[in-house]
């Protein structure tokens, strides 16, 4: 997962909004989002080269997604996956305290990312790079390849249109959502974000929605509460020229709290 947007608690009948793109190679297989066989209550997509998933929410109400820190000069070498970070925690019964603890402890273990995880009432989002743990409060949040809401442009477009979207819209709809995900608009060169790539890539990874020959956004997901505590989630995966492969569609109660 490459960016995600996230609106807690601005809208009383969607109390919880949660819009993502995954940007991946096109090489990498991936299955889409499903219940998998082994934990039938877990809907994720998977990534079927090291078994993990980058978003993932359960029957229970455990949500986690995954982001990358983009920092070359933080690289280390026989890393383990990040994914199964997200598949950990969502098959896990661990509390919040308990999760941060060992992410912490297991840093240095891992490439740079951002990991989102909790329950409907209460996300927190880790980075390991800064080694900090922060609450998602009440608001319109970013989420991209640095900080939660680090302003890079597409980060800022992003959370700008959602927040817009969420003050405006008569209901929640995914088609409006997909859309908003959709945005290939790429940042004016003097606002590009120094990460330590070159400047083509910089320009390439800049819009929300991300194509390229080798690599771009593979999928976009909605995950999306409403007032009723009914968990709908959308997922659209795309080829190279960003034509619909697969497009799943789920809901489900989540249980009382």
């Amino acid at each position: 997962m490459c960016i995600l947007f996230v609106a807690n608690q601005q809208r009383a009948d969607m109390p919880l909004i949660i819009a993502a793109n995954r940007d991946e190679f096109y090489s990498r297989p991936t299955e889409a989002s499903h219940f998998w066989p082994q934990y039938p209550q877990l809907l994720a997509g998977k990534d079927n080269e090291a078994g993990g998933s980058w978003m993932g929410v359960t029957r229970q109400g455990r949500i986690a997604a995954l982001t990358n820190v983009r920092s070359p000069t933080a690289r280390r070498d026989n890393a383990r996956s990040r994914g199964e970070l997200v598949t950990d925690f969502l098959v896990s019964s661990s509390t919040t305290e308990a999760t941060s603890h060992r992410l912490r402890n297991d840093r240095e273990n891992y490439q740079g990312y951002n990991l989102v995880f909790g329950s409907v009432s209460e996300l927190v989002v880790y980075n390991n790079i800064e080694d900090r743990l922060e609450p998602m409060k009440p608001g319109i949040h970013g989420l991209s390849n640095a900080t939660l809401n680090a302003p890079w442009p597409k980060v800022t477009r992003g959370m700008q249109a959602l927040s817009d979207y969420c003050d405006n819209a008569q209901s929640i709809e995914a088609d409006d959502l997909f859309t908003l995900l959709h945005d290939d608009k790429q940042a004016d060169d003097n606002l590009l974000p120094d990460t330590g790539i070159n400047k083509e890539w910089e320009k390439r990874l800049s819009s929300i929605f991300i194509q390229s020959p080798e690599y771009g956004t593979r999928s976009s997901t909605l995950l999306l509460v409403d007032s009723s505590k009914t968990l709908y989630w959308y997922e659209k995966q795309f080829d190279r020229q960003g034509n619909v492969l697969s497009y799943v569609v789920e809901s489900f109660k989540l249980p009382a709290s």
